[in-house]
């Protein structure tokens, strides 16, 4: 546990936190690597350290995405890890699959992924790929097990359900003057899962969020 405290320090350091360990034998690992570190961005704290960063600032595409390659890919060289994202690679890292994997966010009844600590608004920014082998985090309960599943009913427009995502339905209401609702405050689904409301995300995050979502 040594090792992973070090690096949950180097994280948080960033605003980041461990938001689950992939151990060995998961799969599609890159060459090398025995174990993945999930990193999350860690709330509150997150939002203020991106938007003082000078990708937020300088007005070029993606700033998220380059502010987490910056802080990660010098998290990796300090601590002799691979970087890995899910962005930027052909095919995609299976990010979903490895998060799974952690046992610390499950497969909500919408589909996405919830998380014991994030509820619906569960994400990450990047990971980390070890050679050394570490062990899994500890369990936790999947707060669905407990929850009435509100989520399941609470898009405005059917778009998210157990079914499914219709995503151009999604967008569509955006469009719309009763949209601007998801479009400033995030996603209503989201929003409406009870660990999500726990979080203490800053509404600007989500709506930062949902304008590169519906650009």
């Amino acid at each position: 546990m040594a090792w992973l405290a070090q690096i949950e320090q180097a994280a948080s350091a960033q605003a980041l936190r461990v938001a689950g360990v992939v151990p060995q034998g998961a799969a599609s690992m890159p060459d090398g690597v025995q174990t993945i570190v999930l990193l999350a961005p860690d709330e509150p704290a997150f939002w203020p350290r991106f938007t003082q960063g000078p990708e937020y600032r300088d007005g070029q595409p993606d700033p998220m995405d380059r502010w987490s390659l910056r802080v990660i890919e010098g998290l990796a060289r300090d601590l002799g890890a691979q970087p890995l994202f899910p962005f930027g690679t052909q095919p995609p890292h299976p990010f979903y699959t490895w998060a799974l994997a952690s046992g610390r966010v499950w497969s909500s009844p919408v589909q996405f992924l919830v998380g014991a600590r994030a509820g619906l608004w569960a994400s990450y920014r990047g990971a980390l790929g070890l050679a050394q082998a570490l062990e899994p985090l500890p369990e936790v309960a999947k707060p669905c097990d407990s929850c009435a599943r509100p989520c399941a009913t609470a898009c405005p427009v059917g778009a998210l359900t157990p079914a499914g995502y219709d995503i151009a339905a999604c967008h569509a209401y955006l469009d719309t003057e009763a949209g601007q609702d998801c479009m400033t405050k995030g996603c209503a689904v989201r929003r409406v899962c009870p660990v999500s409301q726990a979080l203490g995300r800053d509404p600007a995050q989500s709506a930062f969020h949902m304008r590169h979502f519906h650009r």
